[in-house]
């Protein structure tokens, strides 16, 4: 919406855009004043873009391979308090992932050109009494000798497997 603002407000002028879009005015020229002068940022926002370049100094330094836990207690090693929740967080908006063991399970491989089955209940999975809906599902259980499929019936009325 700032952007929108930002593109029409020497036509319009910014109050009678705010009139038609769900912002206030004061938001607007707020966000205005912080784009200009970064000092007047909220506190998180600072302290955020401090522990980013920090997220980023350990990760490279790690080859890439740390997760949110080892990050953050790596950062606790160095002295930087900081909670596991606000790196992860912020890992998350970096676009930053740490090395996962193990093969990725494929499940499905998805066929574009197959037809999609119909829904046949329109996503109302409510039932007036017993044995008038039944949907079904799937599941993969990891075992020693490796992933068991698992098929289940469901009756949506009494919330149990029946199959």
């Amino acid at each position: 919406m700032i952007a929108f603002i930002d593109d029409h407000r020497a036509t319009y002028g910014v109050e009678p855009i705010c009139r038609v879009l769900p912002i206030a005015p004061s938001t607007y020229h707020a966000h205005a004043a912080r784009r200009a002068d970064p000092g007047r940022r909220p506190a998180r926002a600072r302290s955020d873009a401090a522990l980013m370049i920090e997220i980023r100094r350990v990760f490279e330094a790690n080859f890439h391979v740390y997760g949110v836990r080892k990050l953050w207690r790596q950062l606790g090693r160095e002295g930087i308090v900081v909670a596991r929740c606000t790196v992860a967080r912020l890992m998350r908006a970096m676009g930053l992932k740490g090395a996962v063991r193990g093969k990725t399970v494929r499940t499905t491989i998805p066929d574009p050109a197959a037809v999609c089955p119909l829904d046949r209940v329109n996503r109302q999975f409510k039932a007036s009494r017993p044995n008038a809906l039944w949907v079904s599902d799937f599941t993969y259980v990891a075992t020693w000798s490796g992933f068991v499929y698992v098929a289940f019936v469901i009756d949506v009325f009494a919330r149990r497997i029946v199959g």
